[in-house]
């Protein structure tokens, strides 16, 4: 049953994970908002991915998930009208019920859902061949429109278009007449990750008469790159815990590529538009099929096997360590040719 638009105001996109996760959640609220221009747009998140969704241009509220937990929530003056469950949430589900919201999308095969929704998409996530962000997509079927997007399609659709201008404090660290490029080791356990020396080594390859290279993380990385630093700091431009997400955001836009394993900065370098280059285990439903970077610069690095050996052991991956710092620096030499 599709939901009639024409006396619909407002919608809440319900999507409260992680930075990636929402990233490639925003093709969702570009789609509705060329569909239906009037619509206002409420994307719902969690204070850490807040400058994610605020840099989209097709959303129009951002609605902190606490708040909508604990307070009335109005979009545009009015009540919310629709809310749509990208992100199966259990307590989110029945709160959009208690607080009336009339019309409540969700996944047909989470029972919860059977008594908190009114409308219901079959999507399976777990076996299915597509993509994350396609995945997502699929969930703008009640409204009429079309959801089959190629990867090449979506490319488009980020619209991250907000960004803020970069704090003198970075500014000040930039290099002129060189390839900017930013290396994020770690992922806050969200998948595997690349060896450390695997980096090391990288960055004792580059050149760095062509290349400056930024290592990123947050406050709780410092110790699992401090090695890192101990080897090559002086090669390097820290900013490890040195500015917010959203500045964080500034400075991919002004650098060139960025070089890490499946993790939410690679998505956002990906959208917007730089040289993303991610790191991938050949792990179902981890594997690249599912979690590439989307972007007309975007490239992955994956062994060509089937490969569960990791799974006991999260702490190291033997398949993405098989990708060595000469493959990921042959990469960067190619792209950085055209800025020199």
């Amino acid at each position: 049953m599709n939901i009639k638009t024409e006396t619909l105001s407002n919608v809440i996109i319900s999507r409260v994970d992680s930075i990636g996760d929402v990233v490639l959640t925003l093709p969702f609220a570009t789609l509705l908002k060329q569909a239906f221009p009037n619509l206002i747009i409420g994307f719902m998140g969690t204070k850490y991915t807040q400058a994610i969704i605020e840099s989209c241009s097709a959303v129009d509220v951002f609605i902190d998930v606490d708040d909508f937990k604990t307070k009335e929530i109005t979009l545009g003056g009015k009540k919310p009208e629709c809310i749509i469950h990208v992100l199966p949430n259990k307590k989110i589900a029945h709160r959009a019920k208690q607080l009336q919201i009339p019309k409540r999308i969700g996944t047909l095969n989470r029972p919860f859902h059977w008594l908190t929704c009114t409308h219901f998409v079959r999507l399976s996530r777990k076996n299915s061949p597509l993509h994350e962000a396609q995945l997502n997509l699929k969930l703008l079927k009640p409204f009429g429109i079309r959801f089959d997007y190629s990867l090449k399609e979506i490319e488009a659709l980020f619209s991250m278009t907000k960004i803020a201008p970069l704090p003198q404090k970075v500014t000040d660290l930039l290099q002129t007449n060189k390839f900017k490029v930013i290396l994020h080791p770690k992922s806050r356990g969200s998948g595997r990750e690349w060896d450390l020396n695997h980096f090391i080594s990288l960055i004792e390859m580059l050149d760095l008469n062509k290349f400056q290279i930024f290592i990123s993380g947050t406050s709780n990385d410092k110790d699992a790159i401090q090695p890192l630093l101990d080897k090559v700091g002086e090669r390097v431009t820290n900013v490890i815990d040195f500015m917010s997400l959203s500045e964080f955001m500034s400075l991919i836009d002004v650098c060139d590529g960025l070089v890490a394993s499946s993790t939410g900065p690679v998505h956002i370098a990906a959208a917007l538009q730089k040289h993303s280059l991610g790191i991938y285990p050949p792990i179902k439903p981890m594997h690249p099929v599912r979690w590439q970077p989307i972007g007309k610069k975007a490239q992955y690095f994956v062994v060509d096997r089937n490969c569960n050996a990791c799974k006991p052991d999260k702490t190291s991956c033997f398949c993405m360590n098989e990708i060595s710092p000469l493959q990921i620096k042959m990469a960067l030499d190619a792209i950085s040719v055209e800025y020199f």
